[in-house]
């Protein structure tokens, strides 16, 4: 980016900080301020360490979505999620059996949290609680919400997927198309591609049928829309995992391929010992990134597969650097369905001998 493009992107950013900084001041002078509510973010982590993120906002009053919902109603509790009104600043305490930490929220009202274990831990559960409460500013009884933290035990693999047009159906490749899907359809209402519940499922339980892998979900979606997609996982009965998002800015675009090439790496070095899948489509630039991952740790990914759902010009591109990657010792596989992958992963033995067949018949959305 230009110096003069930063230039202006960062009085931008200031501008509306300074903005949100009055407006939040404004509102507790003059007790507009509403009921506080705190969204903790699916979080990850090992026996050592643990990673949470979350958001102080006014509670949006956001009711659980239906299939009978109306397309104005879908797009007035979407509007609610994207002019949310974040708490800057907010002050948090969280806590996880005996230890306990403070962490202050950004202009945003996002907070982390990092839980440095003086002892591994020994349970063998998969998820594992952080109560937190807000500790300014007061509003009511105070602000409490409980997180999840994903610890994988004896995974023999990660999975990490993208989200849109490889989970769901969102026509990436087309903005007004993309813009009609989201903002007029619910949870209940987006529907994923055939297939992919079961095949998530089966490489959860993998080649045993008893193992937990664990699955991250990685999309340049913004952090609005955090409460919907895992209302969308839920209810469609695809394994829970924790989520990577992001906070939309003017340099939003522009960073998309490092956002999610950052997030591969992060856990690639949180999990050293751990092999990866890696799923995605080929709307985006996840082929190269994913290619990009191969050559930096070219025995820690098992397979790619792509999700066809671009021109044949594309295609061609796809499979050049499918061809790329063989010569490094990883297959990509260019798919049209879900069950053409699932079917290359019992091959290699990334599931159980006949998951595939739960998969199902597909045809090409």
């Amino acid at each position: 980016m230009s110096g003069w493009r930063r230039s202006l992107v960062a009085v931008g950013r200031a501008v509306e900080e300074r903005f949100d900084r009055l407006r939040f001041g404004l509102k507790r002078r003059t007790g507009w301020l509403g009921p506080i509510e705190i969204l903790p973010y699916r979080g990850y982590g090992t026996r050592d360490v643990l990673f949470l993120k979350g958001r102080v906002l006014e509670t949006a009053s956001l009711k659980p979505s239906s299939t009978d919902d109306s397309r104005r109603r879908n797009l007035r509790n979407m509007a609610r999620r994207f002019f949310s009104s974040e708490v800057p600043h907010a002050r948090v305490r969280a806590s996880h059996g005996g230890y306990e930490l403070e962490a202050t929220a950004d202009e945003e009202g996002f907070f982390d949290l990092r839980f440095e274990l003086a002892e591994p831990l020994k349970s063998e559960t998969e998820w594992h609680s952080v109560e937190i409460e807000v500790t300014w500013p007061l509003s009511g009884e105070g602000a409490r919400a409980t997180g999840s933290v994903l610890v994988p035990a004896g995974a023999r693999f990660g999975v990490v997927s993208d989200l849109d047009d490889t989970v769901v159906h969102s026509s990436a490749t087309d903005l007004l198309k993309m813009a009609r899907i989201t903002l007029l359809s619910n949870a209940r209402t987006r529907l994923p591609f055939e297939g992919v519940a079961a095949f998530y499922q089966a490489l959860q339980r993998g080649p045993s049928g008893g193992d937990f892998n664990p699955i991250y979900y990685v999309s340049n979606g913004p952090w609005n829309l955090y409460d919907m997609i895992e209302e969308l996982l839920d209810v469609h009965e695809i394994p829970a995992g924790p989520l990577f998002l992001r906070d939309w800015g003017p340099t939003t675009l522009r960073e998309r391929g490092r956002h999610k090439l950052g997030v591969i790496r992060t856990l690639l070095s949180t999990y050293p010992d751990l092999p990866f899948v890696l799923i995605g489509d080929s709307g985006e630039r996840d082929p190269e990134i994913y290619h990009q991952i191969v050559q930096e740790h070219p025995e820690r990914i098992l397979a790619i597969y792509i999700r066809d759902v671009t021109t044949r010009e594309r295609d061609a591109e796809v499979r050049k650097i499918s061809e790329g990657l063989r010569a490094l010792g990883v297959e990509m596989l260019l798919v049209t369905g879900t069950v053409e992958a699932a079917g290359h992963a019992e091959g290699l033995g990334l599931i159980s001998p006949g998951a595939s067949r739960g998969v199902g018949p597909e045809t090409r959305g």
